[in-house]
């Protein structure tokens, strides 16, 4: 090969690594650290739990194993059978009253309304608060004795809305409704800003007023995003503690003992970490399972973008 070749192949060689042509480039490389965080603080621990539900250990001594008595305490514990019946159903309760809600004012937020901004920072005021704080602030407003409901006699009866089950789990519907809507709101009103103008212009040309167009135009685009909305709402709802804690104490009696509660009176009352283990990895198999059956029913795995051909 001559010297004219070489240096041919020198100055190719140059411009493809220039290029990136022909360059191999440890991808996976990108990967590591976050494939070790979610091992160190997600597998890691889901593994030590499931272990720890074969045991009996009351978070002092060592562990002992025990073969499957966590689990068939579990099943014949009515309790347990209740909280997981009382956890979906403040779940689909949480679904059925947030996603209306949080869609509306989402797609309202996205428009061009007058003080529109000024009212979405009011409206979002309850997602900066924890919901520690939020269980506080409600349970003094709704006081039998002192709060809003015994002032209005005639409108809540004797004032102790926590009194009952029905009552109980409408305080806790409202208030997860009251501080998690503007979370979604935010979720759709990025998805309303998403839907391409041209589809309104379209729409309008045809004749379709305001309500069509949101049936025929805002909802359908906004699939996705109501998927992704839908989900996170059955993962809170499936681990929706700190607000029973505070609100309702699990009461009255065990009416409103979801299973996150149910586990934590195990653990941290009973000093039975093995069944709170199992608890908490049948929480996690539920919650794993609504999810990809979400996924599967709504085709969510298939979805491709909502602007193609556009």
């Amino acid at each position: 090969m001559t010297a004219l070749s070489l240096a041919a192949v020198s100055v190719r060689r140059r411009r493809a690594r220039r290029a990136g042509v022909g360059v191999t480039r440890p991808g996976f490389a990108w990967a590591v650290p976050a494939t070790v965080f979610f091992l160190l603080f997600a597998i890691l621990p889901l593994v030590l739990v499931a272990v720890l539900s074969f045991t009996s250990w009351d978070g002092i001594s060592s562990p002992h194993f025990n073969g499957l008595a966590n689990w068939t305490k579990l099943i014949n514990d009515p309790v347990m059978t209740q909280s997981i019946w009382l956890t979906l159903l403040l779940t689909v309760l949480g679904v059925v009253t947030q996603t209306p809600v949080s869609i509306l004012l989402g797609v309202w937020a996205a428009g061009p309304q007058r003080n529109r901004a000024v009212l979405s920072a009011i409206f979002f005021v309850p997602l900066l608060l924890s919901a520690t704080a939020v269980s506080v602030l409600w349970r003094a407003l709704l006081d039998p004795n002192f709060g809003i409901p015994g002032q209005l006699p005639w409108l809540f009866g004797n004032g102790n809305l926590l009194g009952s089950q029905a009552g109980s789990i409408a305080v806790l519907t409202f208030v997860g409704m009251w501080q998690f809507t503007p979370l979604h709101a935010l979720l759709y009103q990025g998805g309303a800003r998403a839907v391409p103008q041209v589809l309104y212009q379209a729409a309008a040309i045809d004749g379709a007023g305001t309500v069509r167009q949101f049936f025929h135009i805002t909802l359908p685009q906004l699939r996705n995003t109501m998927i992704t909305s839908v989900i996170l709402m059955v993962v809170g709802g499936l681990t929706t503690f700190d607000t029973v804690l505070i609100l309702t104490q699990g009461g009255p009696g065990t009416d409103t003992t979801v299973s996150a509660y149910y586990m934590y009176q195990q653990g941290f009352k009973e000093f039975d970490f093995g069944a709170g283990s199992a608890i908490a990895l049948v929480l996690v198999v539920v919650a794993t399972l609504i999810s990809l059956a979400v996924v599967r029913i709504t085709g969510y795995g298939k979805m491709s973008s909502t602007a193609e051909g556009i």
